[in-house]
């Protein structure tokens, strides 16, 4: 082999080792996980158990599980007992350009008796007990410094607030309904040692300005006795870390895929057969929409398709389905009467589909249900 060819092979070598390496970094799925509190903001504290330590063990448990898994990077809002702004929280995961971002803390109520988890998803919830879950962990804001300037227009004791602000919800709303559905449904497998309290929306301000996915889990309440002493606990913690972490890697495995690459063949067996016409998806579009306000109920989203059949939605029977941003969203039933769809609303989740929720278009295109119902 002359010196020419030699240089040749070498440089293809190390164009080969670089391009794998840029596939693989683009490849990497980024978690960016959040331990609630911290430092002088103790969160809820009941009889010698505190939340801020609580989330943060928790945090590093789900870390490490991910840690092993491959093509996953973690990326900590804080890893010691040290007291972060919330908007830096998400500013940690913005910068990191992270895939998802997943808060972790604990709930808390007067009375001693409540208890269950809950997994909340950015959304101006008016449910009465939503609003003052986000009140409670957006009063941290209080504690920052010069906090009335940073974040101008908003009240801490009234989420409602936050309705005057620019949102981006919508945009991540379905995969961050997946994600938290996923949390929970792992949650559900914990049998008794922790009650799944399901899916909601509230206007959690550590939510509010990361820009992708993002989830807030209450892993239990600190002030139930019972419930409070798992959370406190190293099996407690273990088994709680489990759940969400698995969660989170089933999501990257339907959302992302394994991460590895396929590798093809430089010169493709050339096909010489009659190309077939490809059949139409049954799917809905704007195109072919009727005119009018209708309701439809989101059941899933995926990547994967899956046929309409009655079997695979549970038994459910006019289900479509929307091709949109590579994702394949499954909707049930549609009417233009917002009482008959809250009805189907329910008939959904009764069959299993608890994150499924309400959307509405009109003459085809996207709204919100409020300005559906005015």
């Amino acid at each position: 082999m002359n010196i020419f060819n030699k240089t040749r092979l070498i440089f293809s070598f190390f164009l080969t080792i670089i391009s794998f390496c840029a596939y693989s970094q683009a490849n990497v799925f980024k978690v960016t996980l959040d331990a609630g509190h911290g430092d002088h903001d103790f969160g809820a504290v009941y009889s010698g158990r505190i939340e801020k330590n609580i989330a943060l063990a928790i945090v590093l448990k789900v870390g490490k599980i991910l840690e092993a898994s491959p093509n996953v990077d973690v990326i900590y809002t804080r890893k010691t007992d040290v007291f972060i702004d919330l908007v830096e929280r998400a500013n940690i995961a913005n910068r990191a350009n992270s895939n998802i971002f997943v808060s972790i803390h604990c709930n808390a109520n007067k009375n001693t008796a409540a208890d269950g988890t809950e997994t909340y998803v950015m959304g101006l919830s008016k449910v009465a007990s939503n609003l003052e879950a986000a009140k409670k962990e957006n009063s941290v804001i209080t504690l920052e410094k010069d906090y009335k300037r940073k974040y101008e227009g908003y009240d801490p004791n009234s989420p409602e607030s936050m309705i005057g602000m620019t949102l981006m919800q919508e945009e991540y709303l379905d995969n961050s309904i997946s994600l938290a559905d996923k949390i929970e449904a792992n949650f559900d497998r914990l049998g008794k040692k922790l009650r799944q309290g399901g899916v909601k929306q509230a206007p959690f301000m550590v939510l509010h300005k990361a820009y992708m996915p993002r989830v807030l889990v209450e892993t239990g309440f600190v002030s139930n006795p019972t419930e409070g002493n798992i959370l406190n606990s190293e099996d407690g913690q273990n088994d709680i870390a489990k759940a969400i972490a698995e969660a989170i890697l089933s999501y990257k495995s339907e959302y992302f895929g394994s991460g590895v690459p396929e590798i093809a063949d430089a010169r493709p067996a050339r096909d010489t057969s009659t190309p077939k016409k490809p059949k139409a998806d049954p799917v809905v579009s704007a195109k072919n929409a009727p005119k009018g306000t209708f309701y439809k109920v989101q059941l899933i989203a995926s990547i994967k398709k899956t046929p309409l059949d009655p079997k695979n939605f549970k038994g459910l029977k006019n289900v479509t389905m929307l091709y949109e941003n590579n994702i394949y969203k499954y909707f049930y039933q549609e009417t233009s009467d917002y009482e008959a769809a809250k009805k189907y609303l329910q008939e959904a989740k009764s069959k299993g589909y608890g994150a499924s929720f309400l959307t509405a278009t009109k003459d085809g295109e996207k709204i919100s249900i409020q300005d559906a119902t005015k």
